[in-house]
């Protein structure tokens, strides 16, 4: 199965149960900062537990810097 994630396709055995747990793979160290869309949908953060994925969903994922 296939997510395309930042551009980038990544092939799974089995797609993670939800948005919330594809997080957890892809930036396990952030929990804040993090803008998300699914096919082209932001999703906010309260509503990842509740956004199942599909085989080649497209996720871009967007973590605020600091900086300019």
């Amino acid at each position: 199965m296939e997510l395309t994630i930042n551009h980038t396709t990544k092939t799974f055995d089995q797609l993670p149960e939800n948005l919330e747990a594809l997080m957890a793979m892809e930036v396990p160290e952030r929990k804040k900062g993090i803008a998300v869309a699914v096919n082209n949908s932001i999703v906010p953060q309260p509503s990842w537990p509740d956004t199942l994925l599909k085989n080649k969903d497209s996720i871009l994922i967007i973590t605020a810097t600091q900086g300019g």
